[in-house]
């Protein structure tokens, strides 16, 4: 096992990436930005390094300033979180070239599944269904070329994204060359990758991902699977884990389709395959070959802390477990907390004035907030995510209102009352929403 790990992020992932480090006896080294010398990852971490200015190109992006410091601080491996370089085969490269292990797949499978237009070349090979698509476009023109073989409405994606960033939908060919541009734009400045490919858009659909982590013997487990169809402009909001109104045919149909693709590609550690789910449909849309921030909803209902075991498996430690042993028929659900206004949801910043968590049994808060911290506009919005377990679907809708009404943060504008408006909409309640859920209700 791993004795020191560089934490590679930010925020309220590397809070919990440093917890399970300190629950497994393991040193952690923080890496900072200007702008995060008070954030709390910063204060928990053993060891703690200043890369760069406030914008995350000039720090968080910084492969060589990443691989400097685990190199001066004999770090054996680093944890990249989500987001950020998480998905970016350069830099896990750059970290197998110096003698340090990436916690992921590794650059070779992060480069077949993290490319999302390979992934779907390795989807139709394994006989998994996939909707029309593109390979990557050169330009607005070929675009649009494209746009009008598959038919509108289509969707532009960034090869490297993530995080609802470097995507836009295209309803008619008037938009495309803007749309074009800007998603360029977003996936260099997120991603440091400019590719961007086209597909099909499927409308009223649900999104439904499944949770995996295999071992470097060819073990894969599936730890559950997450309906993650409310969002808002490609943003998840709410999570919950199983997907409700899934039926067990389309479930085993996933699970088998999320093996056979990690089998093929002889996966490692921790990763998810998300589909698209239209009646008993199911398409392939992508797989994120890193930790999901929705990781926590899965956890109290399979019963396995997926960090720890992401550690684990990169470090070369076979799975204890069989399938049979993963926890299921409990329900969870997960709110993100977000800083922004709750009129017209622009990003909010300020300084945190108040806090009060919510507690009790099965009640989970994934934050780096703390009294007196600052919320700066530099960094996603995302504040902390709020998650609850409950025995079955109602009894977690209760728990998830209750823990949000007890829930207080005073300083910075959040998204808590957007929440309340969702656990009770009819169609939420009685689990039959899809994507375009946040239309009617907001």
């Amino acid at each position: 096992m791993f004795s020191r790990i560089l934490i590679a992020n930010r925020g309220e992932v590397a809070v919990r990436v440093i917890r399970a480090c300190k629950e497994m006896g393991i040193e952690t080294v923080a890496v900072y930005s200007e702008a995060d010398s008070d954030a709390l990852h910063v204060e928990m971490a053993d060891m703690s390094y200043c890369i760069g200015g406030p914008l995350v190109k000039d720090s968080y992006l910084n492969i060589d300033a990443l691989i400097t410091v685990a190199q001066k601080t004999g770090s054996e491996a680093v944890h990249p979180g989500y987001g950020m370089l998480s998905e970016n085969p350069e830099f896990a490269r750059k970290c197998e070239e110096n003698g340090i292990v990436f916690i992921g797949p590794g650059s070779r499978v992060m480069e077949q599944m993290g490319q999302k237009e390979v992934a779907r070349s390795i989807a139709i090979k394994c006989d998994v269904p996939v909707v029309p698509g593109t390979e990557i476009l050169k330009d607005a023109k070929e675009a649009l070329e494209n746009a009008e073989k598959i038919g509108y409405p289509v969707i532009l994606k960034a090869r490297a994204g993530g995080g609802g960033k470097g995507i836009r939908v295209i309803r008619n060919p008037e938009d495309m060359e803007s749309s074009f541009s800007q998603v360029t734009k977003e996936a260099l400045n997120s991603f440091g990758d400019g590719g961007i490919f086209m597909e099909k858009f499927l409308e009223h659909v649900k999104h439904v991902e499944v949770q995996i982590l295999a071992d470097n013997s060819g073990n894969v487990l599936i730890l559950g699977d997450r309906d993650c169809s409310v969002q808002r402009r490609n943003q998840k909001l709410i999570e919950e884990c199983p997907a409700p109104v899934l039926s067990d045919i389309v479930r085993e149909k996933m699970y088998d389709a999320a093996r056979k693709l990690s089998l093929e590609v002889r996966y490692v550690t921790v990763g998810t395959v998300e589909f698209l789910v239209k009646g008993e449909e199911f398409y392939f849309m992508e797989m994120n070959t890193r930790l999901q921030v929705e990781h926590s909803v899965t956890e109290p209902v399979c019963g396995i802390d997926i960090v720890e075991w992401q550690i684990r498996t990169a470090a070369g430690i076979g799975l204890p477990f069989k399938q049979s042993d993963i926890g299921s028929g409990r329900h969870a659900i997960e709110c993100r907390i977000c800083a922004e206004n709750s009129k017209d949801f622009t990003p909010a910043a300020g300084r945190v004035e108040m806090l009060h968590i919510p507690g009790g049994v099965d009640v989970r808060f994934d934050s780096a907030l703390y009294q007196n911290c600052i919320v700066t506009p530099f960094y996603d919005s995302m504040l902390g995510k709020l998650i609850v377990c409950a025995d079955t679907r109602d009894g977690a809708i209760r728990k998830m209102k209750s823990a949000l009404s007890e829930f207080v943060l005073v300083g910075v504008d959040n998204n808590r009352e957007m929440h309340m408006k969702f656990l009770e909409d009819g169609k939420f309640l009685v689990g039959n929403y899809d994507a375009d859920i946040c239309e009617k209700v907001l």
